[in-house]
């Protein structure tokens, strides 16, 4: 379980296939703070850490994974959002993250505020009933507030830290983002007979 609220960047150092699979190997500046078999959170896709060496750690995103998610499309100097899992006597400052990626939104417009950015995105309309105005998404592991919604478009604002510390400065237009659509609203939605 995850916050989105994101630590720290790491670089894609080298991508390895296997079969269907594919690993990453990812150096940061949480590589001491690290262990084996630990939850992290990568653009928002919870991956589980299967070595730690000279400096980078590694994990592997198998078919379902890469199917829906953008980590089919890492190589080898990408940089991604990187969040350890949450503690429980800690502050919640995010709101309730799982890792697991429901889809991915397309970049389709940057808006500069002049102190601070919107980035408007298009996602799959079967996800629409997920999203609600001032609701919460996580958008390549970013604890967000959506605005501006509609059946297959939303808009988030990036404040000046955010942007800064992520890797929301780096994205254009057209590039896939990882979606996760707040985890409560997809109860809800369930109970109510509507997924």
């Amino acid at each position: 379980m995850f916050t989105g609220i994101i630590e720290k960047t790491g670089l894609i150092e080298e991508v390895l296939s296997n079969g269907n699979n594919r690993s990453f190997r990812v150096s940061s500046p949480l590589y001491n703070e690290l262990k084996v078999d630990q939850s992290l959170s990568h653009d928002g896709v919870c991956l589980t850490i299967e070595n730690l060496q000279n400096g980078q750690h590694q994990v592997t995103a198998i078919a379902e994974t890469l199917a829906k998610t953008n980590l089919g499309t890492w190589q080898k100097g990408t940089i991604i959002n990187l969040e350890r899992c949450m503690q429980l006597n800690g502050r919640l400052d995010g709101h309730f993250v799982q890792g697991h990626v429901d889809t991915t939104a397309e970049c389709i417009d940057i808006v500069n505020k002049n102190g601070s950015w919107e980035y408007h995105f298009r996602f799959p309309e079967k996800f629409a009933k997920l999203v609600i105005e001032k609701g919460s998404i996580t958008v390549n592991g970013i604890s967000l507030t959506l605005f501006n919604i509609s059946n297959s478009a939303f808009t988030v604002a990036i404040v000046p830290y955010t942007y800064e510390h992520t890797n929301m400065k780096w994205l254009a237009k057209g590039d896939l983002v990882n979606i996760e659509f707040d985890m409560i609203g997809k109860y809800v939605n369930r109970i109510q007979g509507l997924t």
